[in-house]
């Protein structure tokens, strides 16, 4: 037996980071643990006596095709019926520019398969979403954050960003970015940002690879518009799922984007999985089609309304003075910022003894800063555990303020 298998693995392999959220989400299994740090959204939302019947309804009348093995573009209907929902963002499309993937993060994953190659450059929000930078990571990708305000990623310093990386000879593919309830800050871009962006990329012939999971989750303000739906040179591929909107186990997403870019995706696809299961893409499809998925997103967006009030209204009452929380029109997270000297990860640890858990801030930060900051998940708790979960956490932050 070989004492060690270090010498087998790939170059590849030794660039993979396990992710720090689900490692955490292992110690929150505990029954008496509240947790607030997986982007789980709520049992409560699920349609499960509509997707039993609709499930059914897929197997009398089409379980031979449903069993069988599908195309890795994806089931026809579904990428209709996609396509036709997009037309309400004002994003005109034909099924031929959608993929359905095995999740978004599989669609993370085919990005930094098929456009990076070791040493290239990805432009991502300060902080952003660790499943994004972990994926584009593992192919060798170089993260260079942009810092970002209340409205979003900052285009001015992007395109200094831009600028200083090129006279340095580096090689720039796409900006990544999540305009909508931003993970984890939970801030949006406003249009004119958007536009800014985009013609900052047609400047300087980059990408951009748009991460869109939570945008039908808004529960206050007026929706901005896709980025994709603002691109007239094709530069915007949006990645959209289904895990926020119906059910996190169909492992149910979608891509929009120029031909030739989905094209390439299909092939990438092939070698990994050959197809998305087409059994649960048939019973989306049926689900969307009886005008299910409207009628139960909106009893959603009730549902997050209201515990993302009754999180603020905790923090407000709970909270020492100097700790600061970011109060988002739609998502799953708020992100909070302690005075400067506080250790996250060292609080974590202590708050993990009071069976209370959430996700260090600094995880997000390509840039190992953000060690003062932490992110909150208030879709998945209901009142009564975030009532007992805040009041721990801000015993625990008191507690650690008042330590030299």
């Amino acid at each position: 037996m070989a004492d060690t298998f270090d010498r087998f693995f790939s170059d590849a392999s030794h660039l993979m980071k396990k992710s720090a959220i689900r490692e955490i989400l292992k110690l929150t299994q505990r029954p008496e643990m509240i947790s607030f740090a997986g982007g789980l959204p709520s049992p409560d939302s699920f349609p499960i006596e509509d997707i039993r019947r609709v499930t059914s309804e897929v197997l009398e009348q089409d379980g031979k095709s449903a069993l069988q093995y599908g195309t890795t573009e994806g089931d026809n209907k579904l990428r209709t019926l996609l396509a036709e929902r997009h037309r309400k963002d004002g994003l005109e499309i034909g099924p031929e520019n959608i993929i359905i993937t095995t999740g978004s993060q599989q669609a993370l994953d085919l990005c930094g398969k098929i456009f990076v190659n070791r040493g290239d450059v990805v432009l991502c929000g300060l902080p952003s979403y660790l499943g994004g930078l972990n994926a584009f990571a593992n192919y060798g990708a170089l993260l260079k954050g942009i810092p970002l305000d209340d409205q979003g990623m900052r285009p001015d310093l992007l395109e200094k960003t831009i600028t200083d990386l090129k006279k340095e000879g580096k090689i720039i593919k796409f900006i990544y970015i999540i305009p909508d309830f931003q993970n984890p800050t939970g801030v949006t871009l406003p249009r004119s940002r958007r536009l800014e962006i985009i013609r900052i990329a047609e400047r300087h012939d980059l990408l951009i690879v748009e991460d869109s999971p939570y945008r039908d989750v808004r529960f206050a303000g007026t929706p901005e518009p896709l980025m994709s739906s603002l691109d007239t040179h094709g530069r915007v591929m949006t990645l959209n799922t289904f895990s926020k909107i119906l059910a996190p186990g169909f492992r149910l997403a979608w891509v929009t984007g120029h031909r030739e870019v989905i094209d390439k995706m299909v092939t990438a696809k092939q070698s990994a999985d050959l197809c998305t299961p087409p059994f649960v893409q048939k019973i989306a499809a049926r689900y969307i089609e009886q005008g299910l998925l409207e009628t139960n997103l909106r009893k959603t967006i009730t549902l997050y309304h209201r515990r993302r009030d009754f999180m603020l209204k905790c923090f407000r009452e709970l909270m020492p003075e100097g700790v600061k929380w970011t109060e988002p029109d739609g998502g799953l997270f708020l992100f909070v910022t302690l005075p400067p000297a506080t250790d996250a990860a060292r609080l974590l640890e202590k708050a993990i003894r009071r069976n209370v858990a959430f996700v260090c801030g600094s995880v997000f930060y390509c840039n190992n800063e953000g060690h003062n900051t932490m992110r909150l998940n208030f879709s998945y708790a209901d009142e009564k555990d975030t009532l007992e979960g805040i009041r721990r956490l801000a015993e625990v932050i008191r507690e650690e303020m008042a330590t030299p």
